[in-house]
């Protein structure tokens, strides 16, 4: 995980996980919500890891800043950051990513945006595609047999191109 620091009771994280951050307050604040104190630094814990997190390995890093953090503090931030787009679960690893495609969207909390992940098994490193071939070809086969897709998450798992590179 990138360093972070403590400046009175908040919470630094490196400048492009700042950025993010202040990316995300601004979207909270359009669709009406707040990006409180916990939420914030839940989101920047996920930004700043180079790799999936789970629910309890942030609750043990929350509680570095939040002594009487406890499960449920992490299960709603992590829901609200969800419900609003910020984060992605990764089913096959019960781990949370940032959206890369939340912040950078031009159509507000309408966007039906659905992205693919390609897992690497080796270094466990998770990148998010954002492929509409991909999409449209599994829209339309559900169409072809009566299905109304209304939900996507695809999870492809594989060696990555820097492991593919190293002698395993």
């Amino acid at each position: 995980m990138t360093a972070t620091s403590v400046q009175g009771d908040a919470v630094k994280f490196s400048a492009a996980v700042e950025d993010r951050l202040a990316q995300a307050d601004n979207y909270c604040a359009l669709q009406g919500s707040r990006l409180t104190d916990t939420r914030r630094h839940v989101l920047g814990m996920i930004l700043a890891s180079p790799r999936p997190v789970g629910a309890y390995d942030l609750l043990d890093q929350l509680r570095g800043h939040h002594r009487n953090a406890a499960p449920p503090t992490v299960y709603r931030a992590l829901e609200f950051l969800s419900t609003h787009g910020l984060i992605h679960k990764i089913e096959r690893l019960s781990a949370f990513v940032g959206c890369s495609h939340r912040l950078r969207c031009h159509h507000g909390a309408s966007c039906s945006h659905r992205a693919q992940f390609l897992i690497c098994r080796i270094c466990g490193i998770v990148q998010e595609l954002e492929n509409d071939e991909v999409e449209k070809a599994v829209s339309l086969a559900a169409r072809d047999i009566g299905f109304h897709v209304e939900h996507t998450t695809i999870e492809v798992e594989g060696i990555c191109a820097g492991c593919a590179g190293k002698s395993v």
